[in-house]
């Protein structure tokens, strides 16, 4: 779908809440809802990301994930070892959007997905091939979303290059909509999304709940217990395991818990693979020097044998929030 298909409010103004219409070189909001009628401009970046974190919502002065964990986190990646995980959530998306279908079959609506925390768009470029009219891939880090939206572009992907791709693929591509923000300060217009995900992201159940459409969807993966357990035993004392529940309570008066699944991934990673999951991981300051050290080097010869664990959540938006 293009910029000129999509309702002007979808989008709102970080600034003054005022509608928004995405442009190719500059979103404008139309000023309705300022107090002045003042009009502020978001220059699309080069890239074909635009910013709409305000400097007064950011905590310092480069938030998110830096140049260097975002590298490290594209080359584990791409390399497949998290693949399983990516492919489990895409077939609940699936699933919950052939639901969702169904239900509004008489009223088709477009299909909008946020994926928060969306970082380079390991997993966001994957869900853009499940049939989604528009993706709006959000992270704060501006050299991930970079990132995002370069791949994005190359692949003819963006918003504005909707019907530019003059390629016959059996399979639909969403837009996808490369956007810094922050997580408790969406820039999106109450009820307008179908469904959320959020792979190892913050969970903002008020936040979310707000722009999600009634019984709307939320789709949440976390480390499970026993992620890369070895691991974190090479690397510190006193191992804390992972709570991967916590956060349900705080979800249950916006979100009805619809489905869990657990997946594991056998891991045999060589020193460089290592390093680089060693660098995306909050290990990377965590641990002391001498462990890190120690375990890199233990990987020299022979590659470290671990297991990744993911537990992954679909919720639904409460009509009657509770």
């Amino acid at each position: 779908m293009s910029d000129l298909e999509l309702p002007v409010s979808l989008f709102t103004c970080p600034i003054c809440h005022s509608p928004m219409q995405p442009a190719k070189d500059t979103w404008r909001c139309d000023g309705s809802l300022h107090p002045k009628q003042t009009s502020h401009p978001f220059d699309v970046a080069r890239q074909g990301y635009v910013n709409l974190l305000p400097v007064q919502q950011k905590k310092s002065k480069a938030p998110g994930d830096s140049q260097q964990s975002i590298d490290a986190r594209k080359r584990f990646l791409d390399a497949g070892y998290y693949q399983p995980l990516q492919t489990l959530v895409c077939q609940k998306m699936t699933q919950l959007l052939a639901v969702n279908r169904a239900a509004i079959e008489e009223d088709a609506q477009p299909i909008r997905w946020l994926d928060i925390g969306c970082g380079e768009g390991y997993y966001t470029q994957a869900m853009a091939q499940t049939g989604l009219d528009a993706l709006i891939a959000a992270d704060i880090s501006k050299p991930a979303l970079a990132s995002l939206a370069k791949v994005s572009k190359a692949a003819n992907s963006l918003w504005y290059q909707q019907g530019a791709d003059t390629k016959q693929t059996d399979t639909k591509k969403a837009a996808i909509y490369p956007v810094v923000t922050s997580a408790a300060h969406l820039p999106l217009r109450p009820y307008s999304m179908t469904g959320i995900s959020s792979i190892f992201s913050p969970i903002l159940p008020e936040a979310f709940a707000a722009v999600l459409q009634d019984e709307g969807y939320l789709l949440i993966a976390k480390p499970d217990a026993g992620h890369l357990a070895s691991m974190r035993e090479a690397l510190f004392d006193s191992v804390r395991e992972h709570d991967s529940d916590k956060f349900l309570p705080a979800l249950a008066p916006y979100f009805e818990l619809i489905d869990t699944h657990n997946i594991s991934v056998s891991l045999s990673l060589p020193v460089e693979a290592l390093t680089d999951l060693l660098t995306m991981t909050p290990y990377a300051y965590r641990a002391r020097t001498e462990s890190r050290q120690i375990l890199l080097a233990s990987a020299e010869t022979t590659p470290f044998i671990t297991e990744a664990k993911f537990v992954v959540y679909a919720l639904k938006k409460r009509t009657t929030l509770s």
